[in-house]
């Protein structure tokens, strides 16, 4: 009893002195110093086509990808959710979708039809923009596929590490960040987080405090809109130019892996893109070179998942 409540007095002492003791960071409670840097390699639209799930193993297994979100809706999901099942050990979250944005390619939701009505087109389909969803659908009944997208995964033997958004849908808009946080509290995952600079850039600050009120668990930065280019040379020099400046603490990045095949040049425009992306995280040894030079831990979201529900079952 007495070893117990040293901490205690300890804390209770150094408050009557004055003294600050910081709150471990993240890094520091998954077993890493303060001054390390840790990095998330998510592969985002897995499930999307055949292409993607055959270039995004590809990376999980011989490049630095180091986790996927899945789009549960798509025709292709029943191929990875039978590779996850059969490698527990790979990280793989669900890419919460209300939308389906490609032109010949299309999905509509995995919740019936009669629940979400708002968030469907004239054909039938998801809508293909995000500002479509916000203007003819509601927060409710995007919490309700979205929900409805993760049970199914479980259900097929998906051993979910954690939660992101499809275009954006959950994260940049008050009413439907309040149902991510909703998801998020409600199937006990962690999340991808904008940073603090978007969300102020946004106007929406705050947002991160009230996810950590409720224990939910997120990486210190994520890249997003501040790094983006338009073509497929530019980017394997772009990303090695912004993996030799990661913050101490955890970043998550985002790719999208594709094969350049008759199927994904079908699918969208951006292929080249995809494929550059896959060929960079894959295959490009300055990348592993850089990531040695700046000492960078490659983590997934299991062992944060882990935590976040380790904490949160003793509080």
């Amino acid at each position: 009893m007495l070893r117990r409540l040293i901490p205690l007095f300890t804390a209770l002492s150094l408050f009557a002195s004055g003294s600050v003791v910081a709150a471990p960071t993240l890094a520091e409670r998954l077993g890493y110093s303060a001054t390390d840097k840790l990095l998330i390699v998510n592969g985002d639209d897995v499930g999307m086509c055949h292409t993607a799930n055959l270039a995004t193993i590809e990376c999980l297994e011989q490049g630095v990808m180091t986790s996927a979100t899945i789009l549960v809706p798509c025709p292709w999901f029943t191929e990875i959710a039978q590779y996850a099942t059969a490698h527990p050990k790979m990280d793989f979250g669900v890419h919460l979708c209300q939308t389906s944005e490609w032109r010949l390619y299309r999905w509509g939701p995995v919740a019936s039809r009669n629940e979400v009505p708002g968030l469907l087109d004239p054909d039938d389909y998801l809508w293909q923009e995000t500002p479509q969803v916000y203007a003819k659908g509601t927060p409710d009944e995007a919490y309700i596929e979205a929900k409805a997208q993760i049970r199914k995964a479980i259900a097929a033997g998906v051993d979910v590490t954690h939660i992101d958004s499809h275009m954006g849908v959950l994260q940049l808009h008050p009413a439907y960040l309040a149902k991510y946080l909703q998801l998020a509290v409600e199937f006990d995952l962690p999340v991808r987080m904008a940073s603090q600079a978007t969300f102020d850039k946004g106007g929406q600050p705050g947002w991160r405090e009230k996810f950590a009120a409720e224990g939910i668990l997120f990486t210190d930065d994520f890249v997003y809109d501040e790094f983006q280019y338009s073509k497929p040379e530019d980017v394997a020099p772009a990303w090695r130019n912004r993996l030799a400046h990661l913050k101490p603490g955890i970043t998550e990045l985002f790719i999208h892996a594709g094969h350049p095949t008759d199927e994904l040049k079908a699918i969208t425009g951006s292929w080249a893109i995809r494929s550059a992306e896959f060929e960079t995280f894959t295959h490009d040894p300055e990348i592993r070179a850089i990531l040695a030079r700046e000492h960078v831990h490659l983590v997934g979201y299991r062992a944060i998942r882990d935590l976040q529900r380790q904490l949160r079952k003793a509080k």
